[in-house]
């Protein structure tokens, strides 16, 4: 079970009984719009009806899912999703955000494209494994399941990721880059700090080798601001 009174730290087995979502639903905006524990495994039955029973399913992660899959693959790779693009333009007030200091979340959105991590999980594990990054990343209606094709050394890859849904009550759209580092440098909630959140997407993409020319300017310019703060 998950101690409220803590941070919350995301793993397979906070996944797995269903208490760490549980207890981000407790700390979600009130009337916020959350899916039922069935409406996610239908999103996930869903996906895997349009994929052959016998063949291992791709999972693409582009934020927390890099540094903190908490699931178990057997293979990992880098790749470039096409198509979409990594952006900031989901509002945060709970988890990495507040009513007071919201901060924003990374999602794919239309266009593009965004390097990320590919993870394999073998076919006769795939729906106990993938229904863990299913509760973590479906459990508002901020993200929508989705088939895409991935960019990989090896040859292209056809994996389910995460993308934005547009209609969703938190979406926002082409943000400038100067205020999402405001709200990036001064976020936190029980999750942790969108700075450090930042730091991890980052370095999970150079790990494996790849950059992020968005990432990187935001980066750019929360350092800038803390200089600027710590000089005044």
């Amino acid at each position: 079970m998950i101690d409220e009174s803590q941070p919350f730290l995301i793993t397979r087995e906070a996944l797995r009984d269903g208490s760490l979502i549980e207890a981000v639903r407790r700390q979600m905006p009130s009337g916020m719009p959350v899916r039922t524990d069935a409406e996610i495994k239908d999103c996930l039955e869903i996906m895997l009806a349009d994929h052959p029973t016998h063949e291992d399913v791709w999972l693409f992660g582009y934020g927390s899912l890099m540094w903190n899959p908490a699931m178990h693959f057997v293979e990992q790779r880098g790749g470039r999703v096409m198509g979409w693009h990594r952006s900031y333009c989901l509002w945060l007030e709970a988890g990495r955000g507040s009513p007071e200091k919201p901060g924003l979340m990374l999602a794919l959105d239309r266009g593009g494209a965004a390097a990320g991590a590919l993870f394999r999980v073998p076919a006769d594990q795939a729906r106990a494994e993938l229904l863990l990054p299913f509760r973590r990343e479906l459990f508002t209606y901020d993200y929508e399941a989705r088939w895409v094709s991935v960019a990989a050394r090896a040859g292209p890859v056809r994996a389910v990721t995460f993308v934005v849904n547009r209609d969703g009550p938190r979406y926002e759209r082409r943000l400038d880059l100067e205020r999402v580092a405001r709200h990036i440098a001064t976020a936190s909630g029980r999750l942790g700090s969108c700075l450090e959140y930042l730091h991890s997407t980052l370095a999970s993409l150079e790990a494996l080798g790849l950059n992020d020319r968005m990432l990187r300017e935001v980066h750019r310019l929360c350092t800038q601001r803390a200089n600027t703060v710590h000089t005044c």
